[in-house]
């Protein structure tokens, strides 16, 4: 049994979402298992501190998150066509994993919300592929053989998976947006699976 580190940052609920479906899509494939995890806030005010143990939801990674895993999963919300503070603060803290190759050649998969269709959703999935680039992942993305990329009218790109939550936040995905996390979840769980039975 390989595992598949779905880790992510959710405000207001819809990253949280659209993990919950890419855990259905890694589920899919027999001999995988999802491990999921999240990341604390960050704050502005330097004695401000999250709990150990998140008050509910996935526990908060940790580097041995990162090493026992097949491949990873990351999801954040958008943020000026960016990722939210909390991940970018965990990622720029892997130093000694990069230095170490603790990702190298293992795969990995994208997902994002955003408020707005035009809110940055493959900008953001492509400032998430680059400090994984750099740590020698195999990006894996939503090849258009899944019809639902070219009759969503929501989230979903081939850069990972999405949705758009609206400025209320809605964290309800539509069926495309969910059939694609899901078809990102199988995808990773897929090609990691293949990887670890190569000779």
């Amino acid at each position: 049994m390989i595992e598949i580190l779905v880790l992510y940052y959710s405000h207001r609920g819809s990253v949280r979402a659209l993990a919950e479906h890419v855990v259905r899509g890694i589920q899919r494939v027999p001999g995988v298992h999802a491990r999921v995890r999240t990341v604390p806030r960050v704050s502005t005010v330097c004695e401000a501190v999250e709990d150990d143990i998140p008050a509910s939801g996935p526990p908060y990674v940790e580097l041995r998150d990162l090493e026992e895993c097949a491949a990873l999963v990351l999801g954040s919300p958008t943020r000026f066509g960016n990722m939210a503070a909390p991940m970018k603060y965990f990622l720029d803290g892997l130093a000694g994993a990069w230095v170490n190759g603790t990702l190298i050649g293992k795969p990995a998969g994208l997902f994002t919300s955003t408020a707005t269709l035009h809110g940055g959703q493959e900008s953001t999935l492509l400032s998430m592929m680059l400090p994984l680039l750099h740590h020698g992942m195999l990006i894996v993305g939503i090849p258009y053989s899944e019809s639902e990329l070219n009759t969503t009218r929501s989230g979903g790109t081939p850069y990972g998976a999405s949705h758009v939550a609206g400025a209320d936040g809605n964290p309800e995905l539509s069926a495309e947006e969910a059939r694609l996390a899901e078809a990102l979840g199988t995808r990773v769980a897929s090609i990691a699976l293949k990887l670890e039975c190569a000779p």
